[in-house]
């Protein structure tokens, strides 16, 4: 697993990740860039190489490589076969062939969560698939991980117990145990994903259009980046205006030079986070790199969002509970609990939270979103409360 890992998402995503990847390199870090949504191979344009499966080195401590989905897909059941051998057999099938295998939907997320946790490089930088793509594939091992709890629960005993019962009255062999190890390898897979995702050097950095950026789009961006706990280190705005076309005796091309850059520090204010800048034409690697970062080690990870629980039952007899969600519209926003879980929904957002042992004993009373934080009520169940 790389030390820092940096999921570069967004238009322009290739030029930019292929001169962050650069810049780590001439720093000394050995540096793994992993296009894994490059499908008219823009990173081997930039860096004049074929991108291959297998990491190849390129310019000193940088290494390259391509996401192989069909390479993944096969890797994946061939790991899988062993396990899946006593279902085929119990129900008379017969196992593919390699050459009949192509990759299905899903495959392409599931390949890079595998090349997440399987990458050695000191820092791993990703030319990602766009913003929405990328949050579902970070918010697969999570979710998956959550149906095998529930169709497939740890405790085995009762299913070791009567599996001999069960055997005899069916008059076949039961799939109790390779079931069980089965759901043991997946979920070691899966925490292995969640390790690299939430990783304190983990980071998300999006890349805008600077003549065409959309920042509604950017906040819900931002609001579906925090809903998932993710952190968004920098925005980097590419080809924008060279400085000079702002004092151009052209009086059209120095007033629209004057809205970009007015239009940039507007949203590098709300933001909260670095804006980032490289301007036209893009140049060589090297010279977008110098741009962007300098002589300088680039965008730090921000510290992980605290989701404080208050007790303010003293003063006004509930429990508090804040999510940051920065970004976030009220109109977007979907709640509604389940038991002893939280369904929140933000525009095609969402996610399943378990809530804190405290806010389980609870009723929710209210629930309020204000300068992006959604602050949830919850009055304490006297019948669940202790005395």
């Amino acid at each position: 697993m790389a030390q820092r890992t940096i999921l570069v998402s967004g238009p322009g995503s290739a030029l930019v990740a292929a001169a962050t990847a650069l810049h780590a390199a001439r720093r000394r870090y050995r540096t793994l860039l992993l296009a894994a949504d490059d499908p008219h191979r823009r990173v081997d344009a930039l860096l004049d190489t074929r991108l291959e499966a297998e990491p190849q080195a390129v310019d000193g401590l940088l290494s390259v490589a391509r996401l192989d989905e069909q390479a993944a897909f096969r890797g994946a059941l061939d790991e899988l076969a062993p396990r899946l051998r006593p279902a085929l057999d119990l129900l008379g099938a017969a196992p593919l062939d390699a050459e009949e295998l192509t990759p299905l939907p899903g495959t392409r997320q599931l390949a890079l969560l595998r090349a997440l946790r399987s990458a050695e490089a000191e820092v791993l930088v990703v030319a990602a698939p766009a913003p929405a793509e990328l949050l579902a594939a970070l918010a697969l091992p999570e979710q998956l991980d959550r149906y095998l709890d529930r169709l497939v629960p740890e405790q085995r005993q009762a299913a070791r117990a009567l599996r001999p019962l069960l055997a005899a009255v069916a008059g076949v062999p039961m799939p109790a145990e390779w079931l069980f190890e089965a759901r043991g390898w997946a979920a070691k897979a899966l925490a292995e994903a969640r390790a690299v995702i939430e990783a304190p050097g983990t980071s998300v950095r999006l890349t805008v259009d600077a003549d065409s950026v959309a920042p509604e789009e950017l906040r819900r961006i931002r609001a579906g980046l925090a809903l998932h706990g993710h952190r968004l280190d920098a925005v980097v705005a590419h080809r924008a205006l060279p400085v000079a076309a702002a004092a151009s005796p052209d009086p059209w091309l120095a007033g629209e030079a004057a809205r970009q850059r007015a239009r940039l520090a507007t949203l590098a204010e709300e933001l909260g986070v670095p804006l980032l800048v490289s301007r036209r034409p893009e140049g060589t690697l090297e010279t977008v790199s110098e741009q962007l970062y300098g002589e300088g080690p680039g965008p730090a990870v921000p510290a992980a969002a605290d989701w404080p629980v208050e007790d303010r039952r003293a003063e006004e007899g509930l429990l508090v509970w804040r999510i940051p969600l920065p970004g976030a519209d009220r109109a977007d926003l979907e709640l509604v609990r389940r038991g002893d879980e939280l369904v929140l929904g933000l525009g095609a957002y969402r996610r399943i939270l378990p809530l804190p042992s405290a806010l389980r004993r609870c009723t929710v009373s209210g629930a309020g979103l204000a300068d992006g934080v959604l602050t949830l009520r919850f009055a304490p169940d006297p019948a669940l409360w202790p005395r």
